[in-house]
């Protein structure tokens, strides 16, 4: 294929954000990196249209925004169990501060990543009706209105598993070993 090579190098500049959304909504590595790669093959149909357009990024987060929502509600009762099963399996979180450390010194850089993975695993623990929303709101921007819509739920109930998701997410980074 002609393509081969623009589009390689146009899959190494989004694959992280692509992968990285598909992990905050899933929880599940191996699953976000099928989702990573529906992602790319849906764009890989359209690249002609998308290698000049300046709305890439934007397009491949809604892209895959949508294909995990999608997925998440085809196999509902599966995540359900895992994240069942998936609260008890992993262990971490623990003296999370919400500050912003210089990152003049290479310490403090390896502190903020320490404090990024923390939050990010404490992240996949919470629960589905929680995690979701709260990547929706905090890592795509969407407002409440947006994520009840997207999700099929009444407005209040997003503000309340947004709220009760930021109380999990502070307790788990909180306690030593996570969330309970």
């Amino acid at each position: 294929m002609s393509d081969a090579s623009p589009f390689e190098a146009f899959v190494r500049e989004y694959q992280d954000m692509v992968f990285a959304t598909a992990l905050r909504l899933l929880a599940n590595r191996s699953e976000a990196e099928d989702m990573a790669q529906t992602v790319f093959l849906k764009a890989f149909e359209r690249f002609e249209d998308l290698r000049t357009s300046a709305a890439v990024p934007g397009w491949l987060k809604t892209v895959t925004t949508n294909l995990c929502l999608n997925h998440l509600s085809r196999y509902r009762s599966r995540w359900r169990l895992f994240s069942e099963m998936g609260r008890d399996d992993e262990q971490g979180g623990g003296g999370y501060e919400a500050t912003v450390p210089s990152t003049e010194t290479p310490g403090a850089e390896l502190e903020a990543a320490d404090e990024r993975q923390q939050l990010e695993r404490a992240l996949r623990r919470l629960p589905r009706h929680q995690r979701i929303p709260l990547v929706l709101f905090h890592y795509e921007d969407r407002s409440y209105q947006e994520i009840a819509a997207l999700l099929g739920v009444s407005l209040g109930k997003v503000k309340t598993d947004i709220h009760r998701g930021r109380e999990a997410l502070k307790n788990a980074l909180v306690m030593p070993h996570g969330l309970r």
